[in-house]
């Protein structure tokens, strides 16, 4: 099933007043209905989750509600996890972390999720994983790639000086980053940086996993 413009406008009014059950029905529903698990994802949790976190930005939201926002959204993460993990696992391994200082997570889990859903083992971090952390849990996993999440534009520098880490420990294992703070910059500078790449959605997610997964 198509999640059409009518469907999205109810799910975020409801998410915008926090009206958890309604928000479950829908998303229920969509699932009973057999929408992709990929739409959903994009067209409805990242698309809603974008538009909450421009009003709060725009100072036509307060703090409270961007978290209810986010955490509801979380909750309705669970409705897909037993459609989630029956994919047959391929022995491709993904560490996925938010930055330093980045305590915006749900980004992240969702991208774990693409992983799981494309066969993977995806280890999410959590919130603001301080950086020898994450470079002790390259160290014990050997993931075949690692990926950062970032939704406030203003804590681009220790992203940036993760990666910086990253390449002089693991040089040749690849990055990737993404999130909503991409939008106001920084593309260019990610670009610079050797075996790292920007994306900038699911499907450039999934388009990186399934080429890997074919060569890897």
């Amino acid at each position: 099933m198509r999640i059409t413009e009518t469907i999205y406008e109810e799910y975020v009014d409801h998410l915008l007043n926090g009206n958890k059950v309604p928000c479950h029905e829908i998303v229920n529903q969509l699932l009973d209905m057999g929408t992709n698990i990929r739409a959903l994802y994009e067209d409805l949790f990242q698309r809603s989750l974008y538009q909450v976190g421009e009003l709060w930005e725009n100072n036509r939201i307060s703090v409270a509600h961007e978290h209810l926002a986010t955490s509801i959204t979380e909750s309705l993460l669970l409705l897909v996890y037993p459609k989630l993990f029956a994919a047959e696992h391929i022995g491709r391994k993904a560490i996925i972390s938010c930055s330093v200082n980045e305590f915006h997570q749900i980004g992240g889990k969702m991208v774990a999720d693409i992983f799981e859903l494309n066969g993977w083992d995806g280890y999410f971090l959590g919130a603001n994983t301080p950086t020898e952390d994450l470079m002790e849990m390259i160290d014990e996993f050997e993931p075949d790639v690692v990926c950062l999440s970032l939704s406030i534009y203003e804590n681009i520098r220790p992203l940036m000086e993760t990666i910086e880490n990253i390449r002089r420990r693991f040089p040749e294992l690849p990055v990737l980053v993404g999130g909503q703070a991409f939008r106001w910059g920084g593309t260019d500078d990610i670009a610079k940086l050797p075996r790292t790449t920007y994306i900038q959605s699911i499907a450039d997610l999934e388009s990186f996993i399934q080429a890997d997964s074919r060569t890897g």
